[in-house]
């Protein structure tokens, strides 16, 4: 474990290669699950902020659920998430040719708002559990991943590496660039 500023970071994201291939599992992070993505409370505000812009890129049975519930709900332990369409899939995500999108990042990517996603989805398969006085980030081991295992041995991609944008976006490049000189020292920093 690294103890970073208020952070634990497990070993496994030096250990753990790591690099999405959609093709293969298809975007079953944005499908399966119990939840909908865990959200931070500022990025409420955010995705309300960005609606009318992001509708465009959504499909009708998740404008449906947004129209109904709003941009979030409550998962089985009270935390922010957002809403699911029939109990499953997240309901900004879309589909093309059995893949699944993002609705909120097709709309970033087409430069028409600032916010990207949700933390928690750019930091996937990272968890960070926030407790009173740190943080914990922990990788979190889900059978949908195989092939981003495969993929990262493959290409020899450390999760750290992969996640470089999304840990710098949570914690920022001051916390990012001393994770990578603790892991690459060996813990001799």
């Amino acid at each position: 474990m690294i103890v970073l500023d208020s952070t634990t970071v497990s070993d496994d994201l030096r250990r753990v290669q790591f690099v999405c291939n959609i093709k293969k599992c298809k975007g079953a992070c944005c499908v399966e699950g119990d939840a909908g993505a865990p959200l931070l409370e500022e990025e409420i505000g955010l995705l309300e902020d960005s609606l009318d812009e992001v509708k465009a890129n959504m499909r009708p049975e998740g404008l449906r659920v947004v129209e109904e519930l709003g941009v979030f709900e409550y998962d089985m332990l009270g935390q922010f998430v957002t809403p699911l369409v029939n109990g499953r899939e997240c309901a900004f995500a879309n589909f093309t040719d059995g893949i699944a999108w993002c609705a909120i990042e097709r709309t970033w990517e087409q430069k028409k708002i600032s916010f990207r996603k949700p933390v928690s989805c750019h930091l996937y398969p990272v968890r960070i559990t926030e407790y009173d006085n740190f943080d914990a980030v922990n990788y979190h081991e889900w059978h949908i991943c195989r092939p981003a295992l495969v993929n990262g041995r493959r290409n020899n991609v450390p999760l750290y590496i992969f996640l470089k944008d999304a840990l710098t976006r949570r914690y920022g490049k001051k916390w990012y660039d001393t994770l990578v000189k603790e892991i690459e020292s060996g813990g001799k920093v």
